[in-house]
Formats: C-alpha cells, structure tokens, sequence
C-alpha cells in the first residue's frame, strides 16, 4: 500500500486562470452593459473571503489529513493512482460534494459555515471565490471517510475535491446563458447554478451538484431556470453589510444567541443548531419549506410547477 503520494494542488495553479476570467468577464460586462454586474464592496469582499479561505486551509488543513491518513493505515483496501481510479474518485467525489452541499442547506450547524458563500447579492466570478473560514468546524470531512476507506489515497481524495472547485468557478456568472440541451442535461452550468444562489420561494433548497446535475435529478432536487422568473440572489435576510468578519460569523453568533436562550429544553437548544435553517421553537420564523407553502398559499396556480412539486 502507497504511504506517501502527492497530488499537486489545483487550485492553487488555476488562480491565475481565476484572475484573468474574472478580469474578462468584468470587461465582457461593462462593454456589453448586460451578463451581470459588479459592485466593487462586494467583490472585494468575495476576494476577502477567498484569501481567508484559503488562510484556513493552510493552518487547519493538517486536522483533515491526519483523519484521512488515520484511516487509509486501517483500511486493507488500495485502489491505486491509475486513470480509471482517478476517474472512479472524481465521479464518487461529486457525489459526495452533492451530500454535503444538501447538508449545509438543510442543517444549520452546516449552513453557519456555508451560509457566507450566499451573501453576496450579486452573481459574478467573484462569488465563486467567497468561501468559508470556519469548513473544519463543521465535521464535513467525515463524509469524505467513505472514500478513503474504499481505496482512494487521501491525497488523491483531495486533489479531486481541487478539480471538483475549479469546475465550480466557471458557472459562478450571468453572461453565460443556456448551454447546448445535452450538456444541460449531464453538467451543472451557469443556468442551475443560478437557480441554486436564488431567494425566490421557488428557488429555495435545490440544485446542490457540484459537476455533475444528475445528482438532483436522481435526487429529486433540481428546478430548472424559469424564463419569467428572474433569479433573486442573496439570502432570504439579506445581511446589508460588507464586513468580512459578519460575513464569516454572523450564523455562528446567531446559534449561540438561540442556543443560550433561556427557558429552552435540550431537544429545542439541539434544534437551533441541528435542525433546518429558520427553524425556531416558537414559530417566529420561517424555514424554506414555510416560506414556500405562504408563497403557495397566494400563488396556488403555481403548486405542482418547478419548485413546488412537493
């Protein structure tokens, strides 16, 4: 069994793909005054997010990689470094990425380190770089214990996961419209993604794929852009700052702040943390399933269209 084996890092070598796309879709923009817009607060936020992104990956990285390599020293198993297995790794990494991805929308604990990577209400390259600083307090990395266990190096593992971010970069924009029906039909593109950063009742809690879009069709959780509905970024509450620090933290205060309160029984402290975003013990909010049965309650022609099938 391979002990030692490295992978270069993908991301870092395509930062300076980001950087020119960024520049490009920027001038693609202002020349042809449509695909978008930038708001130079929020993308330098997004760029703040990414470089703390990364700050975190390099001082707490080790924690992941010492997991990983406790369990590829007990799993008999070794799938090898072939292209098939790299193939094999890349498609059960998608996969993966589809769970945890579903998981920081639908538990809260997960959604207070996803949550900033929603913020931004503008839909441009620099979204894609608006990361989490907190990802290692979420325990997600457990999810990634399968694969290691099944044979695939953890270094392996990782680089997948880097070529999984990269294809996320490019369908962070507006100026890319629909995409030829059968690449639409396997891929996650601009147009799902879209779907995927919307407020609107419809577009909640859906299209989680990070390449592949068969995922939520297999799933049951993919809603198609609609032509008459314009795509509404942001979050439900939108934050209404460009702080950094409120950006990175304001959900994990925000648990603290349910989780303290006085008078609440375990089950409901549990609740505030575990339980789907907007949830709360006495019903003073909404969680997406609320927000869309009020939608539906005046809008019932629309019950049973994309979105609402449920």
């Amino acid at each position: 069994m391979i002990e030692t084996l490295s992978f270069p890092d993908p991301t870092q070598l395509a930062v300076p793909f980001f950087i020119a796309a960024i520049l490009i879709e920027f001038l693609w923009i202002a020349m042809k005054k449509r695909g978008g817009r930038y708001e130079t607060r929020d993308a330098v936020t997004s760029l703040i997010m990414g470089a703390g992104s990364v700050a975190e990956g390099i001082l707490l990285g080790f924690i992941a990689w010492a997991f990983f390599m406790l369990l590829w020293r007990v799993t008999p198993l070794d799938m090898g470094t072939s292209i098939w297995a790299v193939l094999i790794c890349f498609v059960l990494d998608d996969l993966r990425y589809y769970w945890v991805h579903r998981f920081g929308h639908r538990v809260r604990w997960v959604w207070a380190s996803h949550v900033n990577h929603h913020s931004s209400q503008h839909y441009n390259l620099t979204t894609a770089l608006r990361q989490t600083w907190t990802g290692t307090f979420t325990f997600m990395m457990v999810v990634k214990a399968p694969m290691v266990l099944l044979g695939f190096h953890p270094a392996l593992v990782l680089f997948c996961g880097g070529l999984n971010l990269i294809y996320q970069f490019w369908i962070h924009t507006e100026a890319i419209d629909k995409l030829p029906r059968w690449f639409e039909a396997v891929m996650n593109t601009p147009s799902h993604h879209r779907v995927h950063h919307g407020r609107n009742p419809r577009y909640l809690d859906c299209n989680y794929a990070g390449v592949f879009i068969i995922w939520d069709k297999m799933f049951g959780t993919f809603v198609p852009e609609q032509e008459d509905e314009k795509v509404d970024y942001g979050l439900v509450h939108n934050l209404g700052t460009f702080n950094p620090l409120r950006v990175a933290f304001h959900e994990w205060l925000g648990i603290w702040r349910d989780v303290t309160q006085p008078g609440l029984s375990l089950r409901q402290r549990l609740a505030y943390a575990f339980a789907p975003p907007g949830y709360s013990h006495d019903g003073s909010r909404e969680t997406s399933e609320g927000i869309k049965a009020r939608y539906l309650a005046t809008h019932p022609e629309q019950r049973g269209t994309p979105g609402f099938e449920g």
